[in-house]
């Protein structure tokens, strides 16, 4: 089943259920799906990868916000918006943990030969490449800048 359908029975769901967040949010991957189809040509199919990166994009826009409103003391606002992440989150693949992460970095650098912050985007790129969807590019960075640097 493709994401579309899986955002569609989940919708149904939502709708039954009258779960208003669930259904903004639904709605939301439903757009940006539409949108890329349509930027793509007409009847084109989106990737497995094209999809994964599609919903990170949504929940890291709704965390972004979140943080955002945060910062100006708008925790009103705020929780809705990491509500959303949390609905949208669960068409992600299975995320890794940071012990996982770390392993392939230093699999990564070891492979490379990376000895300093000189190379950390080559690093970067193949572990956010054999990564993709499965972990957070912000905490991919963190980890490389750790281990290129100590």
């Amino acid at each position: 089943m493709d994401l579309q359908e899986k955002v569609m029975t989940e919708m149904k769901a939502a709708m039954k259920a009258k779960d208003t967040v669930a259904l903004e949010s639904l709605r939301a991957i439903k757009s940006a799906i539409l949108l890329a189809k349509t930027d793509k040509g007409a009847g084109s199919e989106l990737s497995e990868e094209e999809e994964v990166k599609l919903v990170q994009k949504l929940v890291k826009q709704r965390k972004d916000s979140a943080a955002i409103f945060q910062e100006q003391g708008r925790e009103d606002l705020a929780g809705p918006e990491l509500a959303q992440a949390a609905i949208i989150e669960k068409f992600l693949p299975e995320q890794l943990t940071e012990e996982e992460i770390e392993k392939v970095v230093v699999q990564t650098i070891d492979s490379v030969g990376a000895s300093g912050m000189q190379d950390m985007g080559k690093v970067m790129g193949m572990v956010s490449k054999e990564l993709a969807g499965q972990a957070d590019g912000k905490t991919i960075s963190n980890i490389v800048k750790a281990k290129l640097s100590s």
